[in-house]
């Protein structure tokens, strides 16, 4: 199962967060900003909720692309949950030195009181505790990004669970994932299907709704709003 929330094009903060700041005091002004109002301070959202209504009794995998821990606040499992590209609530080496990553929920909150003009103090700015270099968000954008240990865990008992399920019937559920990052998820939910007679790929997103023509018959596309599908299915709509 996944579950993208990005627009199917780019939007502005988004394209933010890849702006070449002119200084690290500007650069952690937005990305303290933009972690406290997309990670931090949200609580979970409803369709979260009622996805995981859906899913809580059966035995379910998330694998998603989306880094702003939407999935943990609704009540799905950690050990249940692959997040591929990153976490709001994390920062790393900029040139990934270590293969570590660092909490920066305490730090983030120090920055939203001390921020000013857009801006915080010089003080502030985070360093490599390892080779003193800046520090960047933990989110897949180059090469440095760092899989560490916890991630190699998550992909462990991801493909585990492939594994699991390779001999029994199971639903393979696509909600809103677009063209930008296909071969993480999209891509694989094609192959998966297309090599296991068990799987069934259900595609739901308004505007995208699609399924390659060597499994349209174990594949169901719905072109409709990925929030009044689940609705739906829960007898909510």
């Amino acid at each position: 199962m996944n579950h993208e929330t990005e627009p199917k094009k780019e939007n502005r903060l988004d394209a933010a967060g890849f702006y070449p700041f002119p200084t690290q005091e500007a650069k952690w002004g937005f990305w303290s900003k933009h972690s406290m109002i997309n990670r931090f301070l949200p609580p979970a959202m409803p369709l979260y909720k009622q996805l995981y209504d859906m899913v809580k009794e059966k035995d379910y995998f998330v694998l998603t692309t989306n880094v702003d821990h939407q999935f943990q606040k609704a009540g799905f499992l950690t050990e249940r949950i692959f997040a591929t590209q990153g976490d709001y609530g994390n920062i790393q080496c900029e040139k990934g030195c270590h293969p570590k990553i660092y909490d920066a929920e305490d730090l983030f909150r120090q920055m939203e009181q001390a921020r000013h003009d857009c801006l915080i103090p010089s003080d502030m700015v985070p360093e490599c505790p390892v080779c003193g270099g800046n520090m960047t968000m933990y989110l897949r954008s180059d090469q440095y990004f760092v899989e560490d240990e916890n991630w190699h865990e998550a992909a462990g008992r991801y493909y585990d669970f492939l594994q699991k399920m390779e001999n029994k019937k199971a639903v393979l559920l696509e909600l809103g994932v677009g063209f930008n990052t296909p071969a993480i998820i999209k891509f694989v939910f094609h192959r998966l299907t297309k090599n296991n007679r068990n799987f069934t790929y259900i595609c739901v997103n308004k505007g995208e709704a699609y399924a390659p023509r060597e499994i349209a018959d174990r594949s169901i596309a719905i072109n409709a709003d990925a929030g009044e599908v689940i609705k739906g299915l829960l007898g909510q709509a």
